[in-house]
């Protein structure tokens, strides 16, 4: 282990003056007082939940005196010391969180979207254009699962290397100055436990990157003790494999006490100093940490902790020592500490006081309002004291909040239903106009709401000329993406075997040698940390397209995808974003793995993500153009099979888009409607050829994306003039298919033309088996659809469709 180096006299030292240690000393007992109010408003009902950084405050500020502008956090619900000693997180913002105040000015970080805890900068302007974030302290948005901010971290960090190896990027000069950005990361000592943790530690450790982790250990995950948690029951020591020698790259690794002030400053500055000018990926390991209320609001740690413990952390609190440490360095008397600790909680009061006026009186304005119009309502109305009652119960609510008042005005309406008259509707108006703003407040930006709004992108169509010869479908691919690392700086590509190879199906081929492993680079088999290494570099403001190598290789990066990088914006109200491009395939091969086309899974799991399923590498390439002019993440499934399949090279490649949300019609038709997908399309239209000479004739419709899907109803019109539908894809009965017949059936008011049932052709509920025997009896077949498509006719027409 690392030993602390003296203090040296440069910009990388930390400040030992008075002014500097009684500053500290405020914002550590601000801090404190913060968490506990925070627990009383909790416990007096004013908030839902609870869950504060006690325990933790020196080595925060540390952390935060040795952070820089430019620098990245990525930590977790632990860090408001952090946020308030960097000055960006108010003690009024803090308790504006822990009411879930959706004011974006009120609450910056989620605009109440988070529970208290969840800390985060914006890194946008209103219009979602970036700001210049190398002249902020910036923090990631914050998630609650355990050791989910490691992988965003590697991300942060290793955009930084980028920016310092990669001469191209010198333009980019919002984002970076010279890769000197140090990416700080925290995680509690128990969450190191997690599989993803290690896998960031290991791939950090590859790629040697500016990367500071700090373990904040008090020695307990919840009720459970440390040494169940970790081998030889200390994280440093377990890790101690990982640390670099005179010969061998790795990491650094410090250990500190938690109440040491002068160490835990030396510590920060040093990991900090090695990490930004050395690239070197830095531990500290934060021992003898308290956590005097607990882990949350939801119990009390009196039930799993020994008196002795109990007395431990009091005797051993940050704040009693650092008290101690001043009075013994005699930096200020106890009267002078006395009243700083007394302006504090004065200080505390007034901004927790502030906030609750904020974020109530708006409610109560509308509280008042609803009971008002309530009220005239019921003047009129034969349920007058049955109105009366609600709008008193209304008024006598205590601490109501916005579902108190909507729950009552639908109720309201609901009963006013057989009433007319100007009244009824003044409050069927109001009640409307609050439903848009309450979903801006709680329902907006899922997608982004910028000008760079995927659906947004113009369509280009590709150009086929005398240039256009038969390629193979990779070679399409691989030429755009040639195009495009030629033409955009801030694009580059990464994944397991992507680099030297140009993956496995070689659209990459070649590339890494023309344009360097910085644009076209190899990973380890760890998918969890290539989507973190996607999410965090995108974070920054550049292009990456992360690829998984098969489909059911996301299972390994689903949480990063869904709790981080899928609700960004949404988590945000659009204060960040990172517009990743998830690369992977999949649909038809035989065998149980990478052959499954989980595509229910991606629907439900990824909203807020684009869900792009092109038919074949043409589509691929001018959908992966629009998304690059976009703001969004998206994931593309290219289909497995159609690598070696030949298409007509455009040539306009590289320019030409495909407009996203919009469906395809393949074939045009008047009998019946069937809808499809990727590789599906290719048999639905053999199909549709074979069913033509039995004297139907099939409309063929691509989706080619599901989220967002047919935003312009094309499915529903073609429906109209067939007025029969059949949904096909390869995923099991009830995943995709059913989505995409929910959309059409409800969201496009096609159900009084139907003059068929809707049907969903689905692959079988397991696996796919082995051979191509096992693919066609496993997913559907030309023959699967011809039958399903005859029978509805038949039901139509048995006298010219008769039964077979």
């Amino acid at each position: 282990m690392a030993e602390v180096q003296s203090l040296s006299k440069n910009q990388n030292s930390p400040n030992f003056t008075k002014e500097a240690i009684l500053n500290d000393f405020r914002v550590a007992l601000m801090s404190r007082q913060a968490s506990l109010v925070g627990r009383k408003e909790v416990f007096m009902g004013k908030a839902k939940f609870g869950i504060f950084g006690d325990g933790k405050e020196l080595a925060q500020i540390a952390m935060a005196r040795a952070f820089q502008l430019g620098d990245f956090r990525s930590g977790y619900y632990r860090d408001q010391t952090f946020m308030f000693a960097i000055n960006e997180l108010t003690v009024q913002q803090y308790f504006a969180q822990l009411y879930a105040h959706t004011n974006v000015d009120a609450e910056p970080a989620s605009a109440g979207r988070l529970m208290n805890g969840h800390f985060a900068t914006r890194s946008l302007n209103e219009d979602g254009s970036w700001k210049d974030l190398t002249k902020m302290y910036n923090s990631a948005a914050d998630i609650s699962p355990t050791a989910a901010q490691m992988p965003k971290l590697l991300g942060l960090a290793y955009a930084s290397k980028l920016f310092r190896e990669n001469k191209g990027l010198k333009t980019l000069s919002k984002f970076s100055v010279n890769g000197n950005e140090v990416a700080w990361g925290t995680i509690g000592n128990a969450s190191t436990s997690e599989g993803i943790f290690f896998e960031s530690i290991n791939a950090a450790g590859v790629l040697q990157v500016p990367m500071v982790i700090s373990i904040w250990d008090d020695g307990y995950g919840i009720s459970v003790p440390q040494e169940f948690h970790t081998t030889k029951g200390s994280i440093s020591e377990a890790l101690a494999g990982f640390e670099r020698t005179d010969s061998q790259k790795g990491f650094e690794i410090i250990k500190v006490k938690g109440w040491d002030y002068e160490g835990l400053m030396h510590a920060f500055f040093q990991a900090g100093k090695i990490a930004r000018d050395e690239h070197v990926p830095v531990l500290i390991h934060v021992e003898e940490m308290t956590q005097p209320q607990g882990h949350s609001t939801s119990g009390s740690h009196e039930r799993y902790k020994s008196p002795e413990r109990l007395k431990w952390e009091k005797d051993w609190d940050c704040i009693s020592k650092f008290r101690e440490y001043i009075l013994s360095s005699e930096v200020a008397t106890a009267e002078t500490l006395d009243k700083i600790e007394a302006e504090v909680k004065a200080e505390v009061k007034r901004q927790k006081e502030a906030a609750w006026s904020e974020f109530s009186k708006e409610i109560k304005s509308e509280l008042t309002e609803a009971i008002a119009l309530i009220k005239e309502a019921a003047q009129n109305s034969t349920r007058k004291v049955l109105l009366t009652q609600m709008a008193d119960e209304l008024a006598r609510t205590i601490n109501p909040i916005r579902k108190d008042v909507i729950s009552t005005v639908r109720k309201a309406l609901l009963t006013l239903r057989f009433d007319q008259g100007s009244s009824k509707n003044a409050l069927k108006s109001w009640y409307e106009a609050q439903g848009a703003k309450n979903f801006d407040r709680y329902n907006s930006h899922l997608y982004s709401q910028s000008e760079w709004n995927v659906l947004n992108i113009e369509e280009i169509k590709p150009i086929f000329d005398e240039k256009s010869h038969l390629v193979d479908g990779r070679e399409v691919l691989q030429n755009f993406f040639d195009y495009t690392l030629e033409n955009n700086p801030a694009f580059f590509a990464f994944g397991e075997d992507v680099g030297k190879i140009g993956d496995v199906n070689q659209a990459f081929a070649g590339l890494q040698a023309k344009h360097g492993e910085l644009r076209v680079g190899d990973t380890g088999i760890r998918e969890a940390t290539i989507v973190g290494q996607g999410i965090g570099t995108a974070l920054r403001g550049l292009r990456p397209i992360a690829e998984i190598q098969y489909l059911d290789y996301l299972l390994y990066g689903l949480q990063m995808l869904s709790d981080d990088l899928a609700c960004l914006q949404y988590r945000t109200k659009g204060g960040q974003k990172a517009p990743l491009i998830i690369r992977t395939r999949g649909h038809r091969l035989e065998g149980v793995w990478h052959s499954g086309s989980p595509m229910g899974m991606i629907l439900s799991s990824l909203r807020g993500m684009v869900v792009c399923v092109p038919r074949d590498m043409t589509q691929a390439a001018g959908m992966y153009a629009t998304l690059l002019k976009a703001d969004e993440p998206a994931i593309v499934v290219e289909c497995l099979n159609g690598y070696r399949l030949k298409e007509n090279l455009p040539s306009n490649l590289g320019e030409y888009t495909v407009p996203i949300g919009k469906p395809e019609i393949l074939r045009e038709g008047k009998d019946i409607t069937l809808v499809t997908y990727g590789s599906m399309c290719r048999i639905a239209l053999d199909a549709a050829a074979e069913l033509f000479e039995l004297g139907i004739d099939v409309e063929v419709v691509d989706v080619q994306t599901l989220l967002p899907f047919d935003v312009h109803g094309i499915i529903g019109e073609s429906i109209k003039k067939t007025n029969r539908v059949i949904f096909a894809d390869e995923d099991v009965p009830g995943g995709a298919s059913a989505f995409m017949l929910q959309q059409v059936i409800e969201g496009q008011d096609v159900f009084r033309y139907l003059d068929s049932e809707p049907l969903t052709i689905a692959a079988q509920a397991h696996r796919p088996a082995y051979s191509s025997d096992g693919d066609y009896f496993s997913k559907p077949s030309l023959e699967d659809i011809v039958e399903k498509v005859y029978k509805v006719m038949h039901e139509v027409d048995p006298k010219t469709y008769p039964a077979f």
